[in-house]
């Protein structure tokens, strides 16, 4: 995210043109543009699929005609495999830096779940896009995606193993049950409506009882 341009700028040498020129505030603007039709794209693939959203859908939601959309985006694979990329690195980098705040391994886990739930709550649309059309993204954004993907569960699988009733699990059980908590959290956009503070909670509650479930042989 650009932080605000100062105030009072200084001319580029040799070019003439300030940092708050024309030519910066057009390209601002297309940043902001492109925003809108992610968010755009989010919403309607999350409500209808990518399959039965179009490009021109996309663009009509933010004012954008059909032709100007290509200004954008190339296709609406393209648009899709910006938005994924992007949630699985914002997840990928967001677990990583509560990893690295130290502290307890139980403090870490839930530390952790609270940022998934957070992620959830706020970006309930690409979750639920990410949860469905995977399989239509680019190949090579889907390598990167399922990539990220797995060093963030790797990244959880390591702490729920350090942890005082997680220290007994093999590690491909450890990874299982990261697993099915994903599961369970990434079905709640799909849920019934109910109080955000609640369901927060509720999902916390569950998640790491999931993750905690005694070991049966």
């Amino acid at each position: 995210m650009s932080s605000a341009e100062s105030a009072h700028t200084t001319p580029d040498s040799g070019s003439g043109v300030t940092s708050g020129g024309p030519s910066n505030r057009r390209s601002a603007a297309k940043a902001a543009r492109r925003a809108e039709l992610l968010t755009a794209a989010a919403s309607q693939m999350a409500d209808r699929g990518f399959a039965g959203v179009r490009l021109e859908d996309i663009g009509g939601a933010v004012g954008v005609s059909g032709p100007a959309m290509y200004r954008h985006f190339s296709s609406k694979t393209e648009l899709l495999d910006e938005m994924l990329l992007d949630i699985s690195r914002r997840l990928y980098a967001g677990g990583r830096e509560v990893v690295q705040r130290g502290g307890s391994p139980a403090e870490t886990l839930v530390a952790l779940i609270a940022f998934h739930i957070d992620v959830l709550v706020t970006k309930p649309d690409l979750i639920a896009v990410q949860d469905r059309d995977l399989s239509s993204l680019t190949p090579q954004a889907n390598h990167e995606v399922r990539r990220l993907q797995r060093r963030y569960v790797e990244d959880w699988v390591d702490v729920l193993m350090s942890d005082d009733q997680g220290h007994a699990l093999e590690r491909r059980e450890a990874r299982v049950r990261v697993h099915a908590m994903f599961g369970l959290l990434n079905s709640s956009p799909r849920l019934p409506d109910f109080d955000p503070d609640r369901l927060r909670s509720l999902l916390r509650t569950m998640a790491l009882a999931a993750l905690r479930a005694p070991v049966t042989h």
